[in-house]
């Protein structure tokens, strides 16, 4: 980025007195904990610092890059030539009862579903037990459509409010935003996730906190959650399951550099210490070389790579 550009949106964020700091390691925003310095790290605090903020970044011709809890990124070793725009101070949460057996549950996108499900469970309202544990934002579920254990954001969103590229805010029944497997119609045009509302059904307490303890258990007992990755790294194909198809190919514990397929679980990429992007690219690149040759299975990788 040229040095005038720099000191534009420098001046521009400052007279509009918009929180952001300048080199800020994006290793220590990231699961993986990896990354290198972003040339702005913006923390709006609300939907209209994030708008203004965007609006001078685009103005500037500054890309950006809207991160969450930054658990399914994986940022370049040189770091990001653009704006980082830190989502989290967008986390407000109410719900309303709609007067029937179904409550709604209003997120920010910054919100995490952890405590997005804890609430969920406090109130007696079932429909997020597959969530608990998924270590993301509201917004980051969202725009990649995250499920587990057999449910998906879809499956209870009623619907999502954002920006459009040009600042226009919307909001859409997310009947209307093409969810499908880790997809939806974020992944296209280029918006940026606000808040969702949630539709969830009233149920028993304590048999919602028993299935997500369960099933935070069942993380605990089969993912290498003491050690920093990125989650689940390949998709899943057509037919089969990525984690079967590496182990059948004995890649179980195979490493390039600082990262490796993890011996707990091998659908998860891990940093055992002092990984780089090119460790897990590279480490990547081979697993699925060899499971394209000895299985026919083409792995696309789910995690978000960001250069």
């Amino acid at each position: 980025m040229q040095e005038k550009t720099i000191t534009a949106l420098c001046d521009a964020l400052t007279r509009q007195q918009l929180p952001f700091v300048q080199g800020e390691p994006l290793a220590a925003h990231t699961t993986f904990r990896i990354g290198g310095p972003a040339v702005f790290w913006c923390a709006p605090q609300d939907a209209e610092q994030l708008r203004e903020t965007l609006r001078l970044c685009r103005e500037n011709g500054v890309r950006v890059y809207l991160l969450g809890n930054g658990s399914n990124t994986l940022f370049d070793d040189a770091g990001f030539d653009g704006a980082v725009v830190d989502m989290r101070g967008l986390s407000q949460m109410e719900s309303s009862d709609a007067g029937t057996d179904v409550v709604r549950i209003t997120a920010g996108a910054g919100q995490t579903l952890g405590r997005l499900c804890s609430k969920a469970q406090a109130l007696g309202l079932t429909g997020l037990e597959f969530a608990c544990g998924i270590p993301g934002t509201v917004g980051g579920a969202v725009y990649m459509n995250a499920g587990a254990y057999g449910g998906e954001m879809k499956d209870v969103l009623e619907a999502v409010s954002y920006l459009t590229a040009d600042g226009r805010w919307v909001d859409s029944e997310a009947s209307e935003l093409d969810f499908s497997y880790r997809h939806s119609a974020f992944e296209e045009n280029d918006a940026c996730i606000l808040g969702a509302v949630f539709h969830l059904e009233k149920g028993d307490p304590d048999v919602i906190k028993a299935r997500m303890n369960e099933l935070m258990q069942k993380r605990i007992d089969k993912q290498p959650l003491d050690k920093p990755s990125a989650g689940s790294t390949f998709k899943r194909p057509a037919g089969a399951f990525a984690a079967a198809l590496i182990d059948q190919c004995g890649l179980r514990g195979y490493r390039h550099g600082g990262a490796a397929v993890s011996d707990k679980h091998c659908g998860f990429v891990v940093n055992l210490g002092g990984a780089t992007c090119a460790d897990v690219l590279a480490l990547c690149d081979e697993v699925r070389a060899i499971v394209k040759e000895k299985t026919g299975y083409d792995l696309e990788k789910e995690i978000r790579v960001v250069k």
